[in-house]
């Protein structure tokens, strides 16, 4: 009897950074939410090679990377067999989702699950350079909901991931509108970290502004599920971190098509709005499902470019999925 395992994890929607100064010893600090769509989904099993496959709907480009990920794994635990990996569905790349991260995740748990390695997420994480920044897609795939993390150690030598300083379940009714532009990758990989060193020093009394907000405004808004009071928090975040990263993207928002979507949404009324990470992919949260279909049916009307694209889907309360199988060889 050999195991094989398939690992469920989503996207995440990064709501913004609220230390860029890091006076404090501590820097960049986020809050972020679990989404239940998009998915990945891989199975894994031992093999003797490492061969990784997908279905149809998976880009080659997401089977190198998981690829890369799980020999990266092997090597480093000194692994001398394989797994066999087939991809069956995956998180958009480049989009601002965090789709990166939870591959590395869902490969890495996988492995360990195969060969006892007992792993840890945070483990996984540092070993394939996850969460160099931000911990949010690291928590979410152990634990879902909203998450909020406390930043990197400036004088730490090592390259662990930020520690998780608040969970709390989302509110199930609160319907989410993702706006997705296909023509216009996020920044990331060295892009991503060349930005970070050429932009100027953040203000100290801006991020205790933002810190504020996080803490005595969108923390208590969450457990009242006052979703006005958390989508000022939100937006304030949005505004300044926008702003500040705006030499980079171009915008307070990195796609001009996204970009008008969440302004139109402003005078809409909408609430909570913004980007995820370096996007381009934009948000929008509403009281309940119904809302946020009237309102993705009027966007819909004056929209029409084929690049953009929408999704609504609630927030995921729950960590990765694992369903184990016995299987006879």
């Amino acid at each position: 009897m050999t195991a094989s395992i398939e690992v469920s994890t989503s996207a995440r929607l990064h709501m913004g950074f609220f230390d860029l100064h890091g006076g404090l010893g501590r820097k960049f600090g986020s809050i972020g939410l679990s989404l239940a769509e998009p998915n990945l989904v891989l199975s894994a099993k031992p093999s003797k090679v490492l061969n990784v496959s997908g279905t149809d709907s998976v880009p080659e480009s997401v089977i190198l990377r998981v690829t890369a990920v799980a020999q990266q794994i092997l090597s480093a635990m000194g692994i001398a067999e394989a797994v066999e990996v087939n991809v069956s569905q995956s998180v958009p790349e480049h989009s601002g989702l965090g789709s990166g991260t939870q591959m590395a995740l869902a490969t890495g748990a996988a492995i360990s699950y195969l060969y006892q390695l007992n792993l840890s997420t945070v483990q996984i994480a540092t070993m394939t350079g996850r969460g160099r920044r931000s911990g949010v897609g690291i928590y979410a795939f152990d634990y879902g909901g909203l998450l909020i993390d406390g930043g990197r150690a400036l004088s730490s030598t090592h390259s662990t991931p930020p520690p998780m300083l608040a969970r709390y379940d989302f509110p199930e009714e609160w319907a989410i509108l993702l706006v997705f532009d296909t023509t216009e990758p996020g920044i990331h990989g060295e892009q991503e970290r060349a930005a970070f060193n050429e932009l100027p020093a953040f203000s100290e009394s801006l991020a205790a502004h933002l810190c504020r907000h996080v803490l005595m405004q969108a923390m208590p808004a969450l457990v009242e599920r006052d979703l006005s009071a958390f989508g000022q928090s939100i937006q304030v975040l949005q505004q300044h971190v926008g702003d500040y990263f705006l030499p980079v993207q171009g915008g307070r928002y990195a796609s001009h098509l996204v970009s008008a979507v969440l302004e139109r949404l402003e005078t809409m009324g909408a609430q909570c709005f913004g980007q995820s990470s370096w996007g381009p992919t934009g948000f929008a949260i509403f009281a309940n499902r119904h809302e946020a279909d009237m309102h993705l049916q009027q966007l819909k009307i004056s929209f029409t470019d084929h690049a953009l694209s929408w999704k609504i889907c609630s927030a995921c309360n729950h960590g990765a999925k694992f369903n184990k199988f016995d299987i006879t060889v």
